[in-house]
């Protein structure tokens, strides 16, 4: 038997998502059928609106505006730029409360088996930073993964003909690791034992 023809749109539409097989898509659609007709109305409002959700048009984090909250921030560290590959990582820095400067949101990493390259990731805007903003410290935070890697060595170079110390997170992040994965306090120990690349 069949699921009706709306039902199974709703399951395949949760199939989209990353880590989410047949069983888990199911599951969640029929949560949904459970729910209070507001909670499924929110739900609604919810996916309906992430398509005003912009990029900041200095770091490339997500926002509601033109900037964002932390681009927007008098209070923040101008000088330093923490280099990362996706706005979630972004989140997971600023969960453990120490780093105080701004942030550089790649959107992607360069990864030749898939075709990506440095065309595909936001960098030129970082050097254009760099160049006019008095920057003293770029640390690279990306991923530790042979994309992670691939993609700061690129930035690192990139950075070399600017006069502007360039670091990359260090000590607590395993080989393979995942920014957004990783507890407060491994996050500290990388940020805080960072290196000069």
């Amino acid at each position: 038997m069949e699921y009706p023809e709306s039902f199974q749109k709703l399951i395949d539409c949760f199939r989209h998502l990353s880590g989410v097989g047949l069983k888990s898509a199911e599951r969640m659609a029929y949560d949904i059928l459970s729910m209070e007709p507001d909670d499924v109305n929110e739900f609604i409002n919810s996916l309906e609106n992430v398509a005003n959700i912009k990029h900041c048009s200095i770091c490339g984090n997500l926002s509601d505006d033109d900037l964002c909250p932390i681009c927007n921030n008098i209070n923040r560290d101008k000088s330093t730029i923490c280099v990362v590959c996706y706005p979630k990582d972004v989140f997971a820095i600023e969960k453990i409360n120490e780093y105080h400067g701004t942030y550089h949101v790649l959107n992607g990493v360069i990864a030749p088996s898939k075709q990506k390259t440095e065309e595909d990731i936001n960098y030129q805007s970082l050097l254009d930073r760099v160049s006019n903003d008095n920057i003293k410290e770029v640390i690279l935070a990306t991923n530790l993964t042979v994309e992670g890697e691939i993609t700061a060595m690129f930035i690192a170079n990139q950075l070399k003909k600017y006069p502007v110390k360039v670091t990359r997170l260090a000590h607590g992040l395993p080989m393979g690791a995942q920014l957004d994965y990783a507890d407060e306090m491994t996050l500290f120990k990388a940020l805080s034992n960072r290196k000069e690349v």
